[in-house]
């Protein structure tokens, strides 16, 4: 599946796009067009394998939770400028599917900052939307739940989701984004990598 279809999709839908052949490269744009700015992080392996966090951190003021006290850092990325994350799945007809389970990431994409920044490695295309909501569930959840080290049926396998009931769930709510939300800039880089879960 090449980047071309979706990024006319994106494009379509209101997304400005970038496309990069490896993930050095989009850290160097990313490095180079953020600067000065409040940026928080939303939880994302994408975006620690490319160091982002280091880099943006030397120009910019930079709040994870991954590397700063949980519960402040969450909160304090909210009230960001601009806020990077990944999705769990990217669908070639332009839908970004996430699941979360405190809510702190979903909740970032939808309000609050001037600019979301969506950081995408190849292996979270999906041909439709119900093949990216399918992959979110059954591939990016349990993947997430095993490396946490949850204890929920799905983290044993990391075959599929089995809809739990455990108080260690980690996917409690789905966002599917159609499109920038009113009054926020929304920017997608797709990068030609596998990145991330």
């Amino acid at each position: 599946m090449g980047f071309e279809t979706v990024k006319k999709s994106l494009e379509n839908r209101g997304f400005t796009v970038h496309v990069f052949s490896a993930g050095q490269e989009a850290a160097d744009y990313l490095d180079a067009a953020i600067d000065g700015k409040s940026v928080g992080f939303g939880g994302s392996a994408t975006l620690d394998a490319l160091g982002l966090y280091e880099r943006l951190g030397s120009h910019n003021q930079v709040v994870w939770h991954w590397r700063q006290e949980d519960a402040p850092a969450r909160k304090a990325a909210v009230e960001t400028d601009i806020y990077l994350t990944s999705v769990n799945a990217l669908a070639e007809t332009g839908e970004l599917v996430n699941i979360d389970g405190v809510g702190n990431r979903v909740a970032a994409t939808l309000f609050g900052h001037e600019k979301v920044i969506f950081v995408i490695g190849r292996n979270k295309l999906a041909s439709t939307y119900d093949q990216a909501v399918w992959r979110a569930r059954n591939i990016a959840a349990p993947r997430r739940a095993r490396e946490l080290g949850k204890k929920t049926p799905c983290a044993v396998d990391c075959d599929r989701c089995y809809d739990c009931r455990s108080p260690e769930r980690i996917c409690r709510g789905l966002v599917t984004l159609f499109g920038p939300m009113m009054g926020m800039e929304a920017e997608v880089i797709l990068i030609d990598e596998n990145l991330g879960l």
